[in-house]
């Protein structure tokens, strides 16, 4: 990949399940110079998703450092802005679940704030996934769609901030901004 193709900083991609997303949010990253800084936002509880990282951090190799962040993402995110590195969000969908599983709608949506406001001043290649979740039915519980209606909040307030946007759909990246 070259420079010409990197989108500005910074860069939110957004995309359905199995769409691409985090491949293409990798290659964004991958075309600065490593070291990488990979924060994952997942928790492992399980087998299968114990797995499914370890798949993600064998395709990623040895020039990205993973960092668990499963709630304080903005704190962290202000840690590494003194590092002066690229740093990859995988994903905010996943955070927004920590977040809203452990505490109040307003807790949640005052974490969303926060994230925007660095984003705002954020001075270092930082580009976040996060899943479109908007293209579904209408959850039938009251969590699923308070859970769907904080993602959807949060997803047009980070890309509000962020310089670029970029939408994935079977694999295919789709500029939105920037």
């Amino acid at each position: 990949m070259n420079a010409h193709s990197l989108r500005p900083s910074p860069h939110l991609v957004l995309g359905g399940a199995r769409s691409g997303k985090s491949f293409y949010a990798e290659s964004q990253i991958a075309g600065f110079a490593s070291p990488y800084v990979y924060v994952a936002t997942a928790r492992v509880l399980d087998a299968e998703m114990s797995e499914r990282v370890g798949k993600h951090r064998e395709r990623r190799g040895p020039a990205w450092e993973t960092i668990e962040c499963p709630c304080d993402l903005t704190a962290t995110l202000k840690l590494l802005r003194e590092r002066n590195r690229p740093v990859l969000v995988d994903c905010l969908t996943l955070w927004l679940t920590n977040l809203i599983l452990g505490s109040s709608q307003e807790a949640s949506e005052q974490s969303i704030e926060e994230l925007c406001e660095f984003l705002r001043g954020a001075n270092y290649p930082l580009v976040l996934v996060a899943n479109e979740v908007g293209f579904g039915i209408v959850p039938d519980n009251p969590l699923a769609r308070r859970f769907r209606d904080l993602a959807g909040l949060a997803n047009q307030r980070v890309a509000a901030e962020c310089a670029a946007v970029t939408l994935v759909v079977a694999g295919i990246p789709l500029p939105l901004k920037g």
